[in-house]
């Protein structure tokens, strides 16, 4: 069976356990992309086994269904928290946009390689001076390279590392909140480095929205009360094996009257 660019498969060998897209083919080799989490990879096609269309591959609609805000809007106002999104990916922050959108948060999505954020951080918190900050795209953790606490076993979490340290130095943990990571990164060193949520304390693969649904959790919750950052892990696709944090406060501004 002939594979082309821009089809869905999964891998034999993997059990067929995740959905991918094919992004190019070079020989014998395809390489592929999560649709529905942050994982890059490649495989022999010969693994390959093509999937059906179907509705069931994207559920962003299964996160929007646990967004149940009750607010009183019949006497009071709400200035939910302005993020800004910054993605390696331009078709995973696409739809991290669109959720956005869709639970009614200010959000401004930026598109920049890993290793091209940090130097450019300063002058984009200066600009948009959010409340809430995203550093996501890809990222993987080599197994056979060793132990989970090297950075050099990491495809980018040291380039998002990098870029909590810029973004720290400009403005404090209590200022500014930090989202950080994606597919398997190095958990400890980005809480370390300054993150307030970040991924992955299993060193397991997150969804695609996973980033923007901790920073539309926290956009959305009161700025003056500590989240409940149990319940807020739990809107994620695989709760605090794929993102974890610490306790902060929302960042909505409520305001009487209407």
């Amino acid at each position: 069976m002939p594979f082309n660019i821009g089809d869905l498969v999964t891998r034999n060998s993997y059990n067929n356990d995740t959905i991918f897209k094919i992004i190019d083919i070079e020989s014998d080799i395809a390489y592929l992309k999560g649709v529905n989490i942050r994982l890059e990879a490649d495989s022999p096609i010969n693994d390959l086994k093509k999937v059906e269309v179907n509705n069931n591959i994207k559920d962003d609609q299964t996160f929007l269904d646990r967004f149940d805000i009750n607010l009183n809007r019949n006497e009071y106002f709400y200035l939910p928290g302005k993020v800004v999104h910054i993605d390696g990916d331009e078709e995973y922050l696409s739809r991290c946009m669109d959720f956005y959108n869709k639970v009614h948060v200010k959000a401004f999505g930026i598109n920049l390689k890993e290793d091209e954020i940090s130097n450019k951080i300063k002058n984009i918190l200066e600009e948009y001076k959010p409340d809430i900050l995203v550093i996501t795209g890809h990222d993987a953790y080599y197994k056979k390279m060793g132990s989970t606490s090297d950075n050099k076993n990491y495809k980018n979490t040291i380039n998002f590392i990098n870029a909590v340290k810029a973004a720290r130095k400009i403005d404090s943990q209590d200022k500014l909140i930090i989202i950080a990571g994606a597919c398997q990164s190095n958990y400890e060193e980005l809480i370390k480095a300054g993150a307030n949520f970040a991924s992955s304390p299993k060193r397991i693969n997150i969804h695609a929205l996973d980033p923007a649904i901790i920073a539309s959790s926290v956009a959305l919750s009161d700025k003056n009360k500590p989240i409940d950052l149990i319940k807020i892990l739990e809107k994620t696709k695989y709760g605090s094996k794929g993102i974890g944090g610490i306790i902060t406060n929302g960042c909505m501004y409520v305001g009487y009257p209407r």
